[in-house]
């Protein structure tokens, strides 16, 4: 075992070199010090006999608050237990992965007493997804006599994982439908809308619609009776994230594939609650993951432990593969998402080809991402040429938008053109707006 001298041990050293100041020219002072010296050395190489297995009296452990996510602070309690008899000073420092962020101090010292137990604790928040490991925590351990100071490494190494964070996709959706959110009610309650699966029968009112009219049930009851519809439940929704080289930008400390990924779990979150299955494909130019068709909440979960790793590459996606690949698995009419972003006129042609391979027996909604509001580029007033050339190349990307969103339109699909800020929401009210409506 390494060890270091304690501060006790050097200012010993000094007292012993301290006669000779005053016993200048006299030698015989000089073997008494050479001759402490020794001893001093010699009781420390016995308190390091005597103290070298101090480190197997120690058993460390870490414990979190809860599940590593993004950007959500989680408390580490580390908790270091002694089984020695006598009384131990130990300075610690956990080796926490550097890419967490850290809040608080890692490194401590405590005193512990014959089997007793301390805990230190401190917080981290992960800034990005994916595996990180723990290392030992490294301990500097006082020795019996107090001369030395024992190096070791207790506790095991630990491997965690940063989840995607579903606080804030569950916030996400409750404050994007608010009153309309399936999570608000208190039980499972009857949606009526325009849906087209039968509910029940009630007594005709003025404006309904006559479509609606029972004729048979009116025979009977000689009484115009109405049917009435509730929204379909165990629909299919299927969510296409691009993971190509745009959604690499950086918005706000994330990326826009984090904001379209936060997104997607608040709409299969409002989907599962409404009773549909939910399926997922990320893309590249190969489709990179996909998560079939199920329905519940429990689906999340097996979500949460695909993507947790993956991240977007620097590379061209492919729609056309990606909706064949939709198209071959979902043989049920479905709702598709497909949350992209658009910049030129190429990729706005391949992906209205390839959205022909969707039509018309779904029904698809394309979500583009847009890093600013480029509105707002357009409409404020240059101050220089660089102005001037950015507000040219908002309205020459708004213009090649807004004219893929309506050949989108034109093909029978919907279409969104929002930013990080507004997606989420615009996604859910038009999923909602969608089962509302019947459109499936």
């Amino acid at each position: 075992m390494r060890f270091v001298f304690s501060p006790i041990f050097y200012v010993l050293l000094a007292v012993g070199f301290v006669p000779l100041l005053f016993a200048w020219g006299k030698n015989d002072f000089i073997w008494y010090v050479l001759g402490f010296d020794v001893l001093l050395l010699g009781v420390a190489i016995l308190d390091y006999r005597l103290s070298r297995s101090s480190a197997d009296d120690l058993t460390a452990t870490r414990e979190f608050s809860e599940r590593f996510a993004l950007k959500s602070p989680v408390l580490v309690d580390v908790r270091i237990q002694s089984s020695a008899s006598r009384f131990l000073t130990i300075f610690a420092k956990d080796e926490y992965p550097p890419e967490l962020g850290l809040k608080g101090v890692r490194e401590f010292k405590m005193r512990l007493g014959p089997s007793e137990e301390a805990v230190h604790a401190y917080e981290l928040t992960p800034s990005k997804r994916g595996r990180y490991e723990f290392g030992k925590i490294a301990v500097r351990i006082g020795s019996r006599l107090g001369l030395l100071r024992l190096i070791s490494e207790i506790g095991e190494s630990e491997e965690v994982r940063v989840y995607p964070n579903m606080r804030r996709a569950r916030e996400i959706e409750l404050k994007a439908l608010g009153s309309a959110s399936f999570v608000a009610k208190q039980r499972r309650s009857v949606r009526r809308g325009d849906g087209r699966e039968f509910e029940s029968m009630r007594d005709y009112v003025r404006g309904d619609e006559l479509r609606h009219i029972s004729w048979t049930a009116t025979a009977r009851r000689a009484k115009l009776t109405t049917r009435q519809y509730q929204i379909e439940r165990d629909q299919a929704v299927v969510i296409a994230l691009d993971a190509g080289r745009l959604m690499t930008a950086r918005i706000d400390d994330e990326t826009k594939f984090d904001t379209a990924l936060h997104a997607s779990l608040a709409l299969m979150l409002a989907a599962a609650r409404g009773g549909d299955q939910c399926s997922l494909v990320i893309f590249g130019r190969n489709v990179k993951r996909y998560l079939p068709p199920q329905k519940g909440i429990p689906q999340i979960d097996i979500i949460l432990e695909s993507l947790y790793d993956l991240e977007p590459e620097l590379i061209e996606p492919s729609y056309s593969r990606a909706f064949k690949f939709v198209s071959s698995n979902t043989k049920k009419r479905a709702f598709v998402v497909i949350l992209t972003d658009l910049v030129d006129k190429e990729a706005s042609s391949e992906l209205i080809r390839a959205l022909k391979l969707l039509r018309p027996r779904h029904l698809p909604l394309v979500a583009t991402i847009g890093d600013r509001d480029l509105n707002e580029t357009v409409d404020a007033v240059p101050k220089t040429i660089d102005d001037v050339f950015l507000q040219s190349s908002a309205e020459e990307i708004i213009r090649q938008r807004d004219a893929a969103l309506r050949q989108v339109e034109t093909l029978g699909g919907l279409a969104l053109d929002v930013t990080t800020r507004t997606l989420a929401p615009s996604l859910l009210e038009s999923y909602l707006r969608v089962k509302e409506r019947g459109l499936l």
